[in-house]
């Protein structure tokens, strides 16, 4: 059954569509800007989307203001007015409680209805979420496509349509151009991308007290991949999985994107969650997880001794084995704490793995700290710590893990000095707000690196 049309008035007396469609727990679903739920519910792909996130919910469907069937003839184009029109929507269904989506700019939308009334939204699903504009495209590209939609809006919407089907079919391309031009007049689409360039939702991210989901295909153009994980890094209670593909339209390859948000949605509803099963989910910042298609995204640690072959020639190689085996047993004992795998041992260090940045930047701290209760102890023995931490996607293999982000992990840690954590920017983003200390060491060049890398010390002793 297609979904119900329904009207409502926001704030400014902006006329405002929804449909809804299914019954059950209430789920808002606010698309990317130019959105419209009629010509997504014509294509099969879109229905069997829509269908799938109703079955065994109420799936409310807005329709933002300028497009579909909502009041076309609008000016104001604020985060405070599209607010409105969300906040107007859940009002005239009276929903005390509800999941939310939202994706691109939607996500924007619905990260800051979430940080506002925290007591509504049960969960979060973001979509490919902008929380920044800049995330997504510099000022002077972002004008020059503005300024296109207003005088050439024929060829802005083959642009915009490559930006999301960069590798669809020239029919497909098509049916995206001719979808936004049956959506929106070109000044509304104007309106609506300066908002999108000119969006800043961070401050309301830190805020979200919602479980939240982040999905992103890897290979988007519209919207990269690093904008979703800038998302999640900043949401205290994200997990940020990554898709395979390149298409920016959420609804194309519905499964992919059906199968982890139900079970997401579903978790620990009908069934309670298991202690087993709650110890195996990440706690911290961003848990990234696998689905069907998905890629894995680990935070590398990589440790070394400092002048182990002259400690071998000092000590001889028995006692330097002893200062060895005390380096490990310190290593293990923090990755057993702090959820991480070995990956390698490497003679004078270890290479772990986690799926957490938080957990990684722990277990980095509570390496040092015991290194530094040891030599307390027994203050003769010759045992310093580098450390070193990068986060990415690498390619696992036979139990291995390799590529640029291992590679940079181990460059990283050739840059420390005695006793020091060094980790890269990404890691400082994934781990903004768990109360790590961080001070910028600047731009680094690398070896093997053709561009600088910004590199931060972690602070790790006890501050007196």
């Amino acid at each position: 059954m297609a979904p119900q049309a329904r009207f409502c008035t926001s704030a400014d007396r902006t006329s405002i569509a929804y449909g809804t469609i299914g019954e059950g727990p209430p789920l808002v679903h606010l698309g990317p800007w130019a959105t419209n739920m009629e010509l997504d519910w014509e294509r099969p792909d879109g229905r069997t989307y829509m269908e799938g996130l109703a079955e065994g919910r109420m799936l409310v469907w807005p329709m933002r203001r300028g497009v579909g069937t909502s009041q076309r003839d609008v000016e104001d184009m604020s985060l405070e007015a599209q607010l409105a029109d969300l906040t107007a929507v859940i009002d005239a269904m009276r929903l005390e409680s509800f999941d939310l989506c939202g994706v691109e700019d939607g996500g924007a939308l619905c990260i800051a209805y979430a940080a506002e009334h925290p007591a509504q939204v049960g969960r979060l699903v973001l979509w490919g979420p902008i929380v920044h504009g800049t995330d997504v495209v510099g000022a002077d590209a972002g004008r020059s496509l503005v300024d296109l939609v207003r005088t050439n809006w024929p060829l802005a919407r083959r642009t915009i349509a490559d930006l999301y089907l960069p590798n669809g079919p020239a029919e497909l391309r098509r049916w995206a151009s001719s979808y936004l031009r049956e959506a929106m007049s070109n000044e509304v689409a104007a309106k609506h991308l300066e908002f999108v360039f000119s969006l800043d939702v961070r401050a309301f991210a830190s805020r979200v007290q919602a479980p939240t989901l982040v999905l992103h295909r890897r290979l988007q153009h519209n919207i990269p991949i690093a904008a979703g994980r800038a998302a999640a890094a900043l949401i205290p209670d994200a997990r940020f999985v990554a898709l395979e593909g390149d298409v920016g339209v959420i609804h194309f390859q519905p499964e992919q994107a059906l199968k982890p948000i139900r079970e997401f949605l579903d978790a620990g509803r009908e069934v309670p969650v298991t202690a087993a099963a709650d110890a195996s989910l990440d706690r911290g910042p961003v848990a990234i997880a696998a689905s069907a298609g998905g890629i894995d995204v680990h935070t590398i640690l990589f440790t070394d001794m400092e002048s182990s072959t002259s400690i071998r020639q000092q000590l001889g190689d028995e006692k330097a084995q002893a200062i060895v085996h005390v380096h490990d047993s310190i290593v293990r004992d923090a990755l057993k704490a702090h959820g991480g795998s070995e990956i390698k041992h490497m003679g004078d260090g270890i290479m772990a793995s986690f799926t957490s940045a938080s957990q990684a930047l722990q277990s980095a701290v509570t390496i040092q700290r015991a290194v530094a209760a040891y030599r307390e102890g027994e203050p003769n023995a010759p045992l310093s710590v580098y450390i070193g931490l990068n986060a990415g996607e690498p390619i696992a293999e036979e139990g291995d893990l390799f590529g640029t982000s291992v590679d940079l992990a181990k460059r990283i840690c050739d840059q420390c000095r005695p006793g020091e954590i060094l980790a890269s920017n990404v890691v400082r983003e994934l781990a903004a707000g768990r109360q790590f200390l961080f001070s910028d060491r600047g731009d680094t060049a690398l070896r093997g690196f053709e561009d600088p890398v910004r590199l931060y010390e972690v602070r790790w002793r006890e501050e007196t």
